[in-house]
């Protein structure tokens, strides 16, 4: 509890979610008392968005993902705004495993040419997903 805080309305409190005082009636010999109890305020847990949905864009389909397939590591193209954790929700959402660790890695795009017209395509993200042993994913189901 802060020093400013007990200039705090008990309203104020109770939207934050800091209920510090709860009434307990005590019975004793008859006689009804209210007995304050203090409460420490509780903590909220942090919420991972549940639209994982934009997060992964596609599985990789290349030589190299099949390969890596066999040891259990899976490669996908991600969101360029995802991290490890929304990568890890969105394999359990979609495929319902666990992974044991996701490796995310940024991909610059290559500078292309089409006879004097100089390019360059699109930077993306890589998502390399490893689950645990025995556990596998179809990813070339829909491709």
């Amino acid at each position: 509890m802060g020093i400013l805080d007990k200039f705090k309305s008990k309203k104020e409190q109770e939207l934050k979610g800091e209920i510090l005082e709860e009434t307990k009636v005590v019975k004793s010999d008859a006689v009804r008392t209210e007995k304050a109890v203090e409460k420490k305020p509780v903590k909220k847990a942090r919420v991972i968005s549940t639209d994982l949905s934009g997060t992964i864009v596609r599985p990789l389909v290349t030589e190299k993902a099949a390969i890596i397939a066999h040891v259990g590591q899976y490669s996908f193209l991600v969101a360029p705004n995802a991290n490890r954790v929304a990568v890890r929700a969105a394999i359990k959402a979609m495929y319902g495993v666990i992974p044991t660790s996701v490796n995310i890695q940024r991909v610059r795009g290559k500078f292309v040419r089409f006879g004097r017209t100089v390019g360059q395509r699109s930077d993306w993200k890589k998502a390399i997903v490893t689950l645990p042993k025995g556990k596998t994913i179809d990813v070339y189901e829909g491709v």
